[in-house]
């Protein structure tokens, strides 16, 4: 605790840091505050229905990455997902179609330009998930209209001001990114995750400490325990992996020659961060749009599919976790483009000859080092399920793992190494000193 508030003051102590945490702070409280501000014209104590639809099952999920606004027909009731499922697309486009391939090469100009198409593809996207949120509202809350407001005069508005919400929790996102801590958009997310958490464990307590049989308070207090090493885990395994095993990269790879300087090849088991557990759920949410978010005259396969305990979601999820890793880490390292580099610069891998045996090479150590990465978010992501055969509550359950601890681990260790590298250049003592190599020269390194 002596060491928290000594961290606390240091990060008071450098201006630069102070300013950006306080910005962050007054964007993260409009994002909430936002989240609260009904849709002009709805009544909010008809809402009940709807905050019951959103209890269980994958709409629980919609909810929390909202922060509680979908339940609440919030202005921010689409939430940060649509630009999410943009962006999905649009890299997907970046690795297929020539034209946008063209334009990731153009440096800053072309990103521009894919974030330009991200926004508009963003919009089309709201203009079709807002009318659907909106049906299913009218389905859920019937009478929320106030009076003298009808559905079909409601509906345009509704919508515009839905997708301007979705549009402005970008801005936030984006503004954090530039003048705050930590990624944005990422952090929005962990935001809106953390808000669920009291309500998640005061229901759980309450279900525990009113049950008849089952165990009661012994087993609460179990599983809080297990909650308690499950976060501990999580938090140590994020870290090794995202650290360049240096040994096992030394084996593999060897060093890269500059001018008679070794460098080791900055590889990772898990590049990719909490992108591809953002991009897999995002996916997993189409068939609730698709279905109009009523499950109504749907078969089986679209009701398992909605319903993220079952055993056919949890399996194409694990599925579309792994192969996102490996997406996100083939765009993010890309093989070729490092041996070209190495080969302008002189450099090269001992015993491999450059050009494309040096690409063909980097690509397999990556494919070798991601496996485990993928597999290892994978089973922390599918978690929550297991969690439900103790009858765990659903909504305290996603912090077994699952989607929510991932990204909160990984959110809260990036931010918090981004703040640490703040203090580090005012010589400042960090948090994570388990997370800093300490060379020879003195230098810390990640």
């Amino acid at each position: 605790m002596k060491k928290f508030i000594e961290y606390l003051k240091n990060c008071w102590k450098v201006e630069d840091l102070r300013q950006r945490l306080l910005i962050t702070l007054l964007f993260v409280a409009i994002y909430r505050f936002g989240s609260f501000v009904v849709l002009p014209g709805i009544n909010p104590g008809m809402l009940e229905k709807l905050q019951s639809q959103t209890a269980g099952g994958l709409m629980s999920l919609l909810d929390m990455f909202s922060g509680g606004a979908f339940s609440n027909a919030s202005i921010f009731a689409l939430g940060i997902m649509p630009y999410i499922s943009a962006s999905i697309v649009m890299q997907l486009l970046a690795v297929a179609v020539p034209y946008f391939q063209k334009m990731q090469r153009e440096g800053e100009s072309g990103r521009k330009k894919i974030n330009w198409y991200t926004r508009i593809l963003t919009v089309a996207i709201l203009l079709f998930q807002a009318p659907a949120y909106l049906m299913n509202l009218k389905m859920q809350a019937t009478g929320a209209l106030a009076t003298g407001i009808s559905w079909s005069t409601f509906m345009i508005p509704a919508t515009i001001i839905l997708a301007a919400g979705s549009m402005f929790i970008l801005w936030l996102g984006e503004r954090i990114t530039d003048k705050g801590v930590g990624n944005g958009i990422s952090l929005i997310i962990m935001i809106g995750i953390i808000a669920r958490l009291p309500q998640a464990f005061f229901q759980e307590a309450s279900s525990r400490f009113t049950a008849i049989s089952g165990g009661g308070i012994v087993m609460f207090i179990v599983e809080l325990l297990i909650l308690y090493f499950v976060v501990c885990a999580a938090i140590l395994l994020v870290q090794a992996v995202r650290k360049v095993p240096v040994q096992y990269a030394k084996r593999l790879v060897g060093n890269q020659q500059y001018g008679g300087a070794r460098q080791y090849i900055p590889l990772k088991l898990f590049a990719a961060n909490v992108m591809p557990i953002i991009f897999a759920q995002a996916l997993m949410f189409i068939p609730l749009t698709v279905m109009r978010f009523s499950a109504e005259n749907t078969n089986w396969v679209v009701q398992s599919l909605t319903d993220n305990r079952s055993f056919l979601y949890n399996v194409i999820y694990a599925i579309l976790i792994i192969a996102f890793t490996y997406f996100y880490t083939a765009i993010t390292l890309n093989p070729t483009q490092m041996a070209e580099d190495m080969k302008r610069n002189n450099g090269f891998i001992p015993g491999i000859k450059p050009g494309k045996p040096t690409a063909d090479f980097i690509d397999t150590v990556m494919s070798r080092l991601t496996f485990p990465g993928s597999l290892f978010i994978a089973f922390i992501a599918i978690m929550p399920a297991f969690a439900g055969l103790l009858n765990v509550q659903q909504g305290f359950a996603q912090f077994f793992g699952g989607t929510s601890l991932l990204i909160l681990v990984g959110v809260v260790i990036d931010t918090l190494q981004q703040i640490e590298s703040h203090l580090m250049m005012r010589h400042y003592d960090g948090l994570l000193n388990a997370g800093r190599v300490h060379n020879k020269g003195g230098v810390s390194a990640y």
